[in-house]
């Protein structure tokens, strides 16, 4: 009887034990699917990772649809991480088992992503059939459209995600930077006015507006829209660029410098915010500061010809051009077309002694852009007819 007992004991000790280890399991199987659905980053791609390697959940078998959305979950967790072509094939994955219009859209901002426009717009074609209803899709769509040029198509597209949808803020946002591509500022800016209305604290919205006031010459409205769109996001560093180029070209170099100063703290990696300090220090004679701040975008960003061409020029004036001229020689090498580096060359080598090469260069500068008075003035000047 003892043993009976004790065989009793040990069958019950073991019972547990699978029962504590199933329950065990079931948690880890829950925890998989929340960080597959619900998790960010690694969490996200180890759990659905682990969904589709064992097929199952909870202990059981999943589903095939279940299945699928572990797949596009696994995809949305590698398009986060920027990883497009992973995330691309997943989604080919879940359109092959189940052929969603969800996928398509999915696997078109993949493409969107990585610039193949073309085949993100044709994965776009496909979810819309699937789904005429689907805004989305029309949304993305329209953005391809767009990086392709394509204005009126895209504008086609962002009517009719709003007409869908007449609260989607994107849209409007979107279909109103068409527009300003397209020099249609007013219809821009009514699109602007829409998005803030109804959402009124949308810091890109009051830029974006701000932008298109810039364009139209209306710098106080545009002042207005940035320092609006600061306050809201302070961290803003566009909104401070353009403000600053606005006070910049009012000559009101101070605050200029102020605002390029703030973009560099929140960024220090910006550029073009060292560019244009760089263009407010020369107009103030601070000619040493303006070619620090080039030096530093230069560095950043060795590839743009306005930036050796300003360079040159701020040493030119700084009465040093011999040091400019290697600058002015690379502007040209890098923009061969450019009448402005042209015009800085013969500006250099004239005051360096070499009156032929100045005039060379003053003619190319003329053939490139006959209506600017300078290179005529300047041929003038050396006795030339331009």
């Amino acid at each position: 009887m003892t043993r009976l007992l004790h065989a009793f004991a040990l069958a019950a000790l073991i019972l547990l034990a699978v029962l504590s280890f199933d329950a065990r399991l079931a948690v880890v199987r829950a925890d998989d699917k929340a960080d597959c659905t619900k998790g960010s980053g690694d969490f996200q791609l180890r759990g659905c990772s682990r969904i589709i390697k064992s097929g199952r959940l909870y202990g059981k078998p999943s589903s095939r649809k279940k299945l699928t959305v572990t797949y596009y979950a696994r995809g949305i967790a590698y398009s986060k991480k920027g990883q497009y072509d992973s995330s691309g094939r997943l989604y080919g994955k879940t359109i092959r088992k189940e052929n969603l219009a969800v996928d398509y859209y999915a696997r078109g901002i993949a493409y969107s992503k990585k610039g193949q426009f073309d085949r993100a717009i044709a994965d776009y074609d496909k979810a819309i059939k699937l789904n005429p209803k689907f805004g989305n899709a029309y949304y993305n769509r329209g953005f391809a459209y767009r990086k392709k040029g394509q204005f009126d198509r895209a504008i086609a597209d962002y009517d009719k995600a709003i007409s869908l949808n007449p609260k989607y803020v994107p849209a409007y946002i979107n279909r109103a930077i068409t527009y300003r591509m397209k020099g249609q500022f007013d219809r821009a800016i009514a699109d602007y006015d829409k998005a803030i209305k109804l959402n009124p604290k949308y810091a890109n919205a009051y830029y974006n507006r701000g932008n298109v006031y810039d364009g139209k010459g209306q710098y106080d409205r545009a002042i207005a829209d940035y320092d609006k769109a600061i306050s809201l996001s302070p961290k803003h560093v566009p909104a401070y660029i353009n403000r600053g180029n606005i006070y910049k070209n009012k000559s009101d170099y101070d605050r200029a410098i102020a605002d390029y100063d703030e973009a560099i703290k929140i960024n220090p990696k910006e550029d073009v915010a060292y560019y244009n300090r760089g263009t407010a220090y020369e107009k103030k004679g601070q000619f040493d500061r303006a070619i620090a701040d080039y030096d530093k975008a230069i560095k950043m960003n060795p590839n743009k010809a306005s930036r050796y061409n300003s360079r040159a020029w701020a040493y030119f004036r700084w009465g040093k051009a011999a040091k400019g001229l290697p600058d002015a020689e690379k502007a040209l090498r890098l923009g061969p077309e450019s009448y402005a580096a042209w015009d800085t060359l013969g500006s250099i080598h004239e005051a360096i002694g070499d009156k032929t090469k100045a005039i060379d260069a003053y003619r190319k500068a003329n053939s490139l852009d006959p209506k600017h008075e300078m290179s005529r003035e300047n041929l003038k000047r050396l006795g030339v007819t331009p």
